[in-house]
């Protein structure tokens, strides 16, 4: 019989990314390992606990936020995966979401909206990496596709700005870029202010300014307004990978020498990115309506009427601007509509067929497996929610 080994997980319960990483850490666990787990819940600025002074163990699992935490850890000289990189100035490696594939599919998701404007607004230059990462690589992208890109600099120390100073700094910021703009944000913390400011600045989101968070943690593209779209960068995946290599690094006594990246699972659009700016007149109101009623089992045909144009001439600028078919555009609105259903609330599977216009649950459950690679079912269970209905 394998020994027992005793880990322990430094991961907060605060957050939907730490509550992701705890779940793929969970099904390694009851998967694999024969692990004695030391837990308890906290906060992700909380100190390292007390215990860990006396503790005998075999390896640990954190979030480290800063040079003490990480130094307090290697201390241990147990095998050690950071999953914040917080440690990274004092050698050991990050183990996380990969930054340049996160800012690819930001852009392109802005891009795909028709957009020519875009911007990056973070933290302060130096505060953590992967917000510089993020920043350099979508500005890199944006003029690889000649574009210029803006870039919000927060002035003062982080310390002493209050909310309000610093959204009276990002307001201002917001009211003197070009419009409309596409903005990523380092994650959704950032998303939701950028909102709180354009709401205060009287800024239309999303004809003005279509905004793009990081993390799809749901209570924050909820909790702001309208809703904040989101790049879910699949925390339950990099939280299985990191137990899986932990076990490894524990049987083998080593420590990670190498950084680990992981790809983005998907955008998770919501309403702060549901525009496409458009220099057509007559498409622009064929867009506003599929995206306003193409769950309400439109038609073509309605389209064609409502438009007075032939189905060709539809077609041809409706292709060259949106570069699908009024079509395909239909069952895209449909089928990210149903992704947010999915993901934002517990309705059973044959609730979110209907609320999204398809003809049968059969023909849903096909085209969201087409589309996404797994069952409707399967694809809520991946994200943390679960059903038990078929599909």
């Amino acid at each position: 019989m394998k020994p027992t080994k005793h880990v322990a997980v430094l991961i907060e319960t605060s957050r939907e990314f730490g509550r992701g990483l705890l779940r793929g850490v969970s099904r390694f666990y009851n998967e694999n390992g024969r692990w004695s787990i030391y837990f308890e819940q906290h906060d992700l600025r909380d100190p390292v606990p007390a215990w860990l002074r006396s503790w005998k163990g075999d390896g640990i699992l954190a979030r480290i936020i800063n040079r003490p935490m990480a130094k307090r850890l290697l201390e241990t000289k147990l095998p050690l995966i950071d999953l914040r990189g917080g440690s990274r100035p004092l050698g050991l490696p990050p183990f996380g979401p990969r930054s340049d594939s996160i800012c690819r599919m930001a852009f392109q998701h802005l891009h795909e909206l028709g957009l020519h404007h875009f911007a990056f607004c973070g933290e302060q230059r130096g505060r953590f990496y992967y917000d510089d990462e993020r920043r350099d690589w979508f500005q890199r992208i944006a003029a690889d596709h000649g574009y210029d890109c803006h870039v919000f600099a927060p002035g003062g120390r982080q310390a002493a700005r209050t909310w309000e100073e610093e959204q009276r700094q990002l307001g201002a910021w917001l009211k003197s870029l070009p419009k409309p703009i596409g903005i990523m944000a380092c994650h959704d913390d950032q998303g939701q202010k950028i909102l709180d400011a354009c709401r205060r600045r009287g800024l239309l989101v999303p004809d003005e300014v279509a905004v793009i968070g990081v993390d799809n943690d749901p209570f924050l593209c909820n909790l702001s307004i309208p809703s904040l779209s989101s790049i879910d960068v699949n925390t339950e995946r990099i939280g299985y990978e990191a137990a899986a290599l932990l076990d490894k690094l524990m049987r083998n006594h080593t420590q990670l020498t190498q950084p680990v990246f992981f790809d983005p699972a998907e955008v998770v659009a919501r309403q702060s990115t549901d525009v496409r700016a458009c220099p057509d007149p007559e498409i622009a109101a064929v867009i506003r309506f599929i995206s306003q009623h193409a769950c309400d089992g439109i038609t073509v045909t309605e389209i064609e009427r409502r438009a007075a144009l032939s189905r060709s001439l539809l077609n041809r600028r409706f292709k060259s601007i949106v570069g699908r078919s009024p079509k395909a555009e239909i069952l895209r609105v449909q089928l990210a509509t149903a992704q947010r259903l999915l993901l934002d609330t517990d309705f059973p599977i044959s609730d979110v067929c209907q609320k999204t216009g398809f003809s049968t649950p059969r023909y849903f459950i096909e085209v969201f497996r087409k589309r996404f690679g797994a069952t409707p079912r399967v694809f809520r269970v991946r994200h943390g929610r679960h059903d038990g209905l078929a599909g």
